[in-house]
Formats: C-alpha cells, sequence, structure tokens
C-alpha cells in the first residue's frame, strides 16, 4: 500500500504539461467580471508555505480588496510549470537553485528578486510524545526504520528531498536508508505519509512538523549537513500586473513576517 502511493506521488511530480497552476491548493478567488477594479495576483509557492500562505492571502484580502491565488506544489514542479508558460505573477522557491535556474532563463523581472525565509530540516515520527533523539553520525536510522520506510520528498528534485539525502549523505547514513526511503512529490505529501502512519519516519521542514499534529519532531539535523535552507521570492516577467510588485512587499510588511514568524521560518533581512 505504502510503495503504491509513493510511487503514485512520484509519478505525479513529472506531470507538468497541462497541469499548470493546479497542483496542490488554491486560496483566494479570481476576480468577478462584475467587478472590474477588483484585481487579482497569481502566486506560485513551495508547498512548505502552505499554512503562512492561507493566512497571508486572507491579510491581504483584508486590508487590500484586491485577490489572490496560491497555488502550492513542489519548487520543482511550479518552476517547470513557469518554464514552460504557466501564468504565475509571483514565485516563491523553497530552494535558491530553482530560482536560479529561472533567473538564467530571463524570466524574472530584474531587480524584484529577495531572499524571504529560512527554515531546518527534520527528523518526525508518527504520533504523538514519541522519544527525541540525537542525529549525528552514530545514529542508526536504518535499524529504526526496520521494513518499514522513511518518507521524502523527491530528493533529487524537491528541495525538501535535496537537502533531507545532503544531510544524510554528510552524515554517512545514505547508503543504508536509500532502499527504504518512500518519495513523495513534496514535503507536504510526505508529511502526510508519516501523520497518516504510512511510515513511521519522515524528513521535512521544522514548520511542517509544528503544523501537524500527527507526527512528533523528534530530531533536527545540524545547519552544516545541507546546503542553508532559503526561500528566494520574485516577481515573474511577461504578465505586467501590477499588484505582483505590491503583493511582493506585502511579503516584507510587519504583518506578514509575523504571519511567517508564528508558523516558525526565520524572516530574513
Amino acid at each position: 500500500m505504502l510503495v503504491a502511493a509513493a510511487l503514485l506521488l512520484a509519478l505525479a511530480g513529472t506531470g507538468l504539461d497541462g497541469a499548470f497552476a493546479q497542483t496542490g491548493a488554491q486560496t483566494g478567488a479570481q476576480t468577478g467580471t462584475g467587478t472590474p477594479e477588483r484585481g487579482s495576483v497569481t502566486v506560485f509557492a513551495a508547498a512548505s508555505l502552505k499554512n503562512a500562505m492561507d493566512a497571508i492571502a486572507a491579510a491581504w484580502r483584508a486590508r487590500t480588496g484586491h485577490d489572490v491565488v496560491v497555488s502550492l506544489a513542489g519548487s520543482s514542479a511550479l518552476a517547470r510549470q513557469i518554464q514552460a508558460g504557466a501564468p504565475a505573477d509571483i514565485f516563491i522557491s523553497a530552494n535558491t537553485d530553482w530560482m536560479d535556474r529561472l533567473e538564467a532563463d530571463g524570466l524574472l523581472v530584474g531587480g524584484t528578486r529577495r531572499d524571504l525565509l529560512a527554515n531546518s530540516i527534520v527528523l518526525v515520527a508518527h504520533g504523538r510524545n514519541v522519544a527525541p533523539l540525537e542525529i549525528s553520525p552514530a545514529l542508526d536510522l536504518s535499524g529504526l526504520i526496520g521494513e518499514e520506510r522513511l518518507a521524502m520528498a523527491l530528493v533529487e528534485a524537491v528541495p525538501a528531498g535535496i537537502y533531507g539525502k545532503a544531510a544524510l549523505t554528510r552524515l554517512g547514513l545514505w547508503d543504508a536508508v536509500a532502499p527504504k526511503v518512500a518519495q513523495a512529490d513534496n514535503v507536504r505529501a510526505a508529511l502526510a505519509l508519516v501523520a497518516t502512519g504510512e511510515a513511521p519516519f519522515g524528513i521535512v521542514y521544522a514548520t511542517d512538523a509544528a503544523a501537524e499534529p500527527g507526527v512528533t519532531l523528534i530530531g533536527t539535523f545540524p545547519a552544516d549537513t545541507h546546503p542553508p535552507i532559503v526561500y528566494p521570492a520574485a516577481v515573474l516577467g511577461g504578465r505586467d500586473n501590477p499588484l505582483a510588485v505590491d503583493f511582493l512587499a506585502f511579503l516584507g510588511s510587519d504583518e506578514a513576517t509575523t504571519i511567517f514568524a508564528g508558523e516558525g521560518f526565520v524572516v530574513l533581512d
């Protein structure tokens, strides 16, 4: 059951064509034709931002009267959709590499890119009140998993999976656990596998662990075992939506940064 579910999740992560802005959840509604003065901005955001973006979208609508549509998925899937012409105004990635690719392709509006947030990756276990452990080269993670699975986002494409694999490799643990990894198309899907008990353990962001009552954070990966986890944001070119710059600025407002901090993100200057 778990292997099949993980395979479906992995395959879903490759189905990019014809799926523009449909991956993940959406918040808000498109502007109705009867209210032409009401604008709308479309944001493609990493799946780990779901809770924060739900609250920020509501705050933006309350303050401005404008709509915001937030499409959530793995950063790799969103970046590829943007490369293929998906209609988005702003992109918020969970790592710098995918933003670098879009910038190299000339798809960003110059001068709008900024590093918005930072995060950390953690090991979570199914259920509550699971005993914590120290994540180090001495950890027998493979033995802990046993015959079960370790849930992770796609380790070659999705930032959370990339960071997790890098950390496990640096600690000398990857080779032993690699055959036991169940890959999901984004970090929230990996989190769901642990929350439902399909996998007893998973590697996700600290903010994901805080948002899910069905798991326990049992260990944090040392920061020096993986690249810095930075969320860059930028306005995308080709849309000419004046609200895009306004919404990007709103992401740095006191109201938005309070929401981000409340979800466990580190707000960058």
